[in-house]
């Protein structure tokens, strides 16, 4: 398999903002959040990025943000659940302290590095393995072709660990990825080659004008 795999995390919603967990909640972008989808495509555009396939987390603020990017690169987008954020279950809508306070017995195995099932739904391998056969299906079937992925924090950094050979906790490795950020990956015959991670450049050239959120990041609560 080869290919050039453009990971892209979803623009920013509410929940985002108010640090609650998401999960496979369907929330939508927010109004910075479409702001921000609208900027990456136009710097996809002004850099005549072309995709031969976008594949989007079938989530509304995946696939908001996925649209942007299809209309500005006249490249339909292709709804795929299994590119979903990490199942959350009972933890989904809450604060990281609500989640200590109902769960603290649970809570407390997570914080001691224990990969258990948040809130009685996705572990983290489980999230990786999903992830991962993933890209290996939509690979097996688009040979050296470029490839958007527009899906979520946890789903990217799954994937980036396995491009790195990174079997540990890949929220750790990979502590910050932004909404609407761009990573990266190479997958050729040798292995796999990570040429970006978190490049946020088209927010930040705005910064000033507010486009860049400062909520707490994904690795202090590390499910999106």
């Amino acid at each position: 398999m080869t290919g050039t795999i453009y990971l892209i995390r979803h623009g920013e919603t509410d929940w985002n903002l108010a640090g609650r967990w998401q999960g496979h909640a369907d929330v939508p972008l927010n109004d910075l959040g479409l702001r921000q989808a609208r900027l990456l495509a136009q710097r996809v555009q002004s850099e005549q990025i072309q995709f031969d396939a976008i594949y989007s987390s079938d989530l509304t603020r995946a696939y908001q943000t996925a649209w942007e990017l299809g209309a500005a690169t006249n490249v339909p987008v292709q709804l795929y659940p299994p590119l979903r954020e990490i199942d959350l279950g009972a933890w989904s809508g809450l604060h990281y302290d609500q989640i200590r306070e109902r769960f603290p017995i649970e809570a407390k195995l997570l914080e001691q590095g224990q990969d258990i099932p948040r809130g009685g739904g996705e572990t983290l391998s489980a999230l990786r393995k999903r992830v991962v056969e993933a890209l290996e299906a939509i690979l097996a079937h688009r040979d050296d072709e470029t490839i958007a992925l527009v899906t979520h924090g946890g789903c990217i950094r799954m994937l980036l660990a396995h491009a790195d050979s990174f079997h540990g906790d890949g929220f750790k490795r990979f502590p910050h990825i932004g909404n609407t950020s761009i990573s990266i990956l190479r997958c050729a015959p040798a292995g796999w080659d990570i040429l970006r991670i978190n490049d946020m450049g088209h927010l930040e050239a705005t910064h000033e004008a507010g486009l860049v959120s400062s909520p707490p990041d994904d690795a202090e609560q590390p499910a999106l």
